[in-house]
């Protein structure tokens, strides 16, 4: 890892850590949880391959044009 990586891995930790003490303060359970949780990354990892399968459409017919 280089060091121009390093500022944004301990942020995102640290946002990672705020996020999950409000989440926790709602005294939800753990299961309730564990399912936002998955429905996130759920949201996340469907807009990301959405995302990549433009940018895949977009790059092959490039070409063509």
């Amino acid at each position: 890892m280089n060091a121009d990586l390093l500022l944004p891995v301990i942020t995102s930790l640290a946002w990672l850590i705020v996020a999950g003490s409000a989440l926790a303060s709602f005294r939800l359970g753990w299961s309730r949880i564990a399912k936002m949780a998955l429905l996130w990354v759920a949201i996340f990892l469907g807009l990301f391959l959405i995302s990549e399968w433009f940018m895949t459409a977009h790059s092959a017919a490039s070409p063509l044009i």
